[in-house]
């Protein structure tokens, strides 16, 4: 089964908390502190591999998991790093942010990857705590939370030529006639159901052609098979649009070409300004030599290039080729256009925004938030005076304090941060 569109739900590992622990050994007065780091969380990683044709796993599974980091532990022992899980994808997979729509990378060649869900990080033992006023901390920081998000996987595969045009028009029949590609023929519409690729080698250089499923009238907008496959000539240099002008099927072949490139059009701009030649196709059987002369004057005066063929008896190929190869050739030297906005992939941590403590009021009460805030907050020991002092000199530094002071709160006031709430004294 061919699929080329799917959404998943990935999730990093969370970062294990840092230990708590002192030296209990004999013979070892005043030991100390000694409690490990805890291990990062697993990443979630894309990876582009050439041995994988389709999204078909991500159609059966849709969620996946990293590794969280372990705990850290006595003797200064670090937790163990969470694995990063990969996630194989063919080349020319495009992973976009769900929420936001936006690229978080084009894995358009074997091996690239993408880090797309990034670990929590270990969180800190209590040996980083001590100082020479606090001796003994009875607190850890927690670790870094996990990172979860929906993206969208869609395939565009990677060919430098693409063959379009109405159904049964003979593109399938082309690409096995300069390639080694096998595609389905027969004498019916949407043969094609999948797009066919296929490698022409042409004297010493060579290119990849792609055989996309028929487009119809109305394909922009989902009708036939267009909608779900015209994404896959969009990475394409170069089109080649095969043109039936054997009028066998009483079609008229200027208003197949037109159609056709009206459909481009609807679908994507960007798209119907790609360069294109026609390939007249079933020169050998023309029932109407009247019609295919006008639409070789119709192509002449637009200055569109034509090359009469018949690809199921292999003639007029070669000058074809020559031709695709020439232009993919020059294609190939232009810097290549990108339209998509990117995500940002700097890590929370990172972020001026998740250090900074937000300050609300809700129905008398002052809500504190904030990234790192939290962090901490999770890492408090509200049983140990040095503990909740850490937390208080953090709102205080960050100017948490200053900014109620600024919107009026008084004594006996309540401050809550997430769900614990308590009383503010001057």
């Amino acid at each position: 089964m061919f699929i080329d569109k799917a959404k998943i739900t990935i999730k990093s590992g969370k970062g294990g908390n840092g230990s708590v622990s002192f030296r209990r050994e004999p013979f070892v007065p005043d030991g100390g502190p000694d409690g490990g780091d805890g291990g990062n969380g697993g990443n979630v990683i894309f990876e582009a591999d050439e041995n994988f044709h389709t999204l078909m796993d991500f159609h059966y599974r849709v969620k996946y998991n990293a590794e969280n980091g372990e705990d850290g532990m006595k003797k200064k022992r670090f937790g163990k790093k969470g694995r990063d899980l990969i996630l194989k994808v063919p080349p020319g997979t495009m992973i976009f942010d769900q929420e936001t729509g936006h690229l978080i990378r084009d894995l358009k060649t074997h091996g690239d990857t993408c880090v797309a869900a990034k670990g929590g990080k270990g969180g800190k033992g209590n040996v980083h705590f001590k100082n020479s006023v606090r001796q003994a901390p009875n607190f850890a920081e927690a670790g870094g939370k996990a990172m979860e998000r929906t993206v969208v996987l869609e395939l565009k595969m990677i060919a430098d030529v693409g063959l379009m045009g109405f159904p049964n028009v003979g593109k399938s029949t082309l690409l096995a006639a300069v390639t080694g590609a096998k595609p389905k023929i027969a004498n019916y519409h949407f043969t094609t159901l999948t797009p066919n690729l296929g490698v022409v080698q042409f004297y010493d250089d060579s290119f990849v052609m792609a055989d996309i499923p028929g487009i119809i009238e109305g394909a922009h907008e989902g009708q036939g098979l267009g909608l779900d496959f015209l994404r896959h000539i969009e990475r394409t240099k170069l089109l080649i649009h095969v043109v039936d002008v054997s009028s066998a099927e009483g079609r008229d072949m200027i208003e197949d070409f037109e159609k056709i490139n009206e459909e481009l059009l609807k679908y994507s701009p960007k798209l119907a300004s790609k360069p294109q030649i026609v390939a007249a196709n079933k020169i050998d059987n023309i029932l109407d030599e009247e019609k295919y002369n006008g639409f070789l004057e119709y192509l002449k005066e637009r200055r569109i290039s034509v090359f009469p063929i018949s690809a199921a008896g292999r003639q007029g190929l070669d000058e074809l080729l020559k031709e695709a190869m020439r232009l993919v050739a020059e294609l190939r030297e232009l810097p290549e256009e990108d339209d998509y906005i990117y995500f940002d992939e700097e890590t929370a941590d990172a972020d001026p925004e998740f250090r900074e403590i937000k300050v609300t009021k809700e129905d008398g009460v002052f809500v504190l938030s904030g990234g790192q805030l939290e962090k901490i907050f999770d890492s408090t020991n509200f049983n140990d005076t040095e503990s909740l002092r850490y937390l208080y000199k953090y709102i205080e530094e960050k100017g948490a304090m200053q900014k109620m002071v600024d919107m009026g709160i008084q004594d006996e006031d309540t401050v809550r941060i997430r769900d614990f709430e308590f009383e503010y004294y001057e």
